[in-house]
């Protein structure tokens, strides 16, 4: 029996798809396909797949050409599928010609002709929606926005705004496309969706602007640091019928997401402990971050990020927080936090100026998860335990700024009417917002 095996997305299942897996079952006897997943996807880039794998699967599957079908899991995965299944033959489209040359020291390779005038890059923007988004607040963050979202689908950065007139303008020149409005409300006006990536005490005004004239809203973490009003726009995003998201760039990332899911699953057994840190040496004391009127501190800067996974393994109903800071010139330089879980004590460390390990573990009744610094940009983690020669190490991709995962998710929740994010629920996103202000009160805290 001679063995075929071929590889792709499939996305958008069409004509051209068909004429490939047929002329690749004629070159053998058994063809088995290989389909992409969306986290290998996401991993090379592919951030405008509109089918999940499931659907994609299915309608390979329901094709009745393929004799086996596959999930396409990792890079360097063709040549171990070929020696496992037994492969005579890997076949692939001509546009792909002498990209695989190198499996030939395991099997004959061939490169069949494709339909032309038909892909599916073609059809997605044929039927593409795109979002008008404009940006409020050109500085380090708002520069990286507009690059970033060249790597993703549907979304157009049409305007921007800036109360730093010099900067807007230069934000502008370097991005001729993109208007230069002089007022928040000539912004709104001009867009579907807005992206908020000012100081941190300024969201609030911006995001309630936006929403109350029914834009979409992507702000920058932390999103605000009260309680009330982040239930606020919640409710004000729920009523005008828009997305609300908080762009904490972790919550996004392909890699966090994976963890998060496996830990759930039980691979370490039952959650005990959490522990995260965050910090980070900046030389320029003139920086907002070291300014009090400006929400300055590592509390407000930085964590948002540590409490995430926290709060994401741990849940939102803990008993209790208690939060110990070194403050200098009236922001806190280092803070750690222990949250009290019934079963769990959970903590967190973030300093601006003093320097912490910057790695995250989760502590199992079975083992436990090692993430290595900097785990907010997670693209390596470990699962540890007592037998070693059970450990399992996990590598992926992180791609650019990786805005690009929290833009994409933005998108997506908009184009699919989906008005809140399993990534980062709105519960999550609020409890945050609950412990920042119940840093600001200085409830149960202590200076050390």
């Amino acid at each position: 029996m001679k063995k075929v095996i071929t590889y792709g997305t499939y996305d958008l299942l069409h004509e051209g798809h068909v004429n490939l897996l047929k002329r690749a079952k004629a070159l053998g006897d058994y063809l088995i396909v290989g389909v992409t997943n969306d986290n290998f996807d996401r991993e090379r880039g592919k951030l405008n797949v509109k089918n999940n794998v499931l659907e994609r699967v299915e309608a390979v599957k329901a094709l009745n050409i393929a004799d086996q079908i596959i999930i396409e899991d990792y890079v360097g995965q063709k040549i171990d599928d070929i020696q496992k299944y037994g492969v005579d033959i890997f076949t692939v489209g001509s546009d792909w010609v002498g990209h695989f040359d190198y499996l030939k020291e395991f099997c004959d390779v061939v490169y069949l002709p494709r339909t032309e005038g038909i892909s599916s890059t073609m059809l997605r923007e044929k039927e593409q929606k795109f979002v008008k988004v404009g940006v409020v607040g050109v500085g380090r963050i708002g520069k990286r926005f507009v690059s970033e979202c060249q790597y993703v689908s549907g979304i157009e950065v049409e305007a921007a705004f800036d109360t730093d007139q010099p900067r807007l303008k230069k934000y502008t020149e370097d991005n001729k496309k993109i208007k230069r409005c002089t007022s928040i409300e000539e912004l709104i006006s001009m867009v579907d969706a807005v992206y908020v990536a000012t100081p941190h005490l300024t969201h609030y005004a911006y995001c309630k602007s936006a929403i109350q004239q029914k834009k979409h809203v992507i702000c920058e973490t932390p999103f605000v640091l009260n309680e009330e009003q982040a239930i606020e726009l919640y409710s004000l995003a729920k009523e005008n019928n828009v997305v609300l998201l908080e762009a904490n760039k972790t919550a996004h990332c392909p890699a966090f997401n994976h963890l998060m899911v496996m830990i759930k699953s039980g691979v370490i057994g039952k959650v005990v402990d959490v522990e995260a840190s965050l910090s980070k040496l900046l030389e320029d004391k003139t920086l907002r971050e070291f300014d009090p009127e400006q929400a300055g501190g590592s509390m407000y800067e930085l964590g948002s990020y540590p409490l995430l996974p926290i709060l994401k393994l741990m849940g939102t109903n803990y008993s209790n927080i208690t939060i110990y800071s070194r403050i200098e010139n009236d922001i806190d330089t280092y803070t750690k936090g222990i949250l009290h879980y019934p079963n769990a004590a959970c903590s967190f460390k973030l300093g601006l100026g003093i320097k912490t390990e910057g790695n995250l573990i989760i502590s199992g009744t079975k083992g436990y998860a090692y993430v290595p610094a900097p785990w907010w940009k997670t693209d390596y983690f470990e699962l540890r335990y007592e037998d070693q020669n059970m450990n399992k190490k996990f590598f992926y991709k992180w791609d650019g700024e990786g805005l690009r995962y929290e833009i994409q998710e933005f998108i997506s929740c908009i184009l699919n009417e989906r008005y809140s994010s399993a990534r980062l629920s709105q519960k999550e996103s609020i409890t945050m917002a609950k412990i920042m202000e119940q840093f600001t009160k200085r409830e149960n805290f202590v200076e050390i």
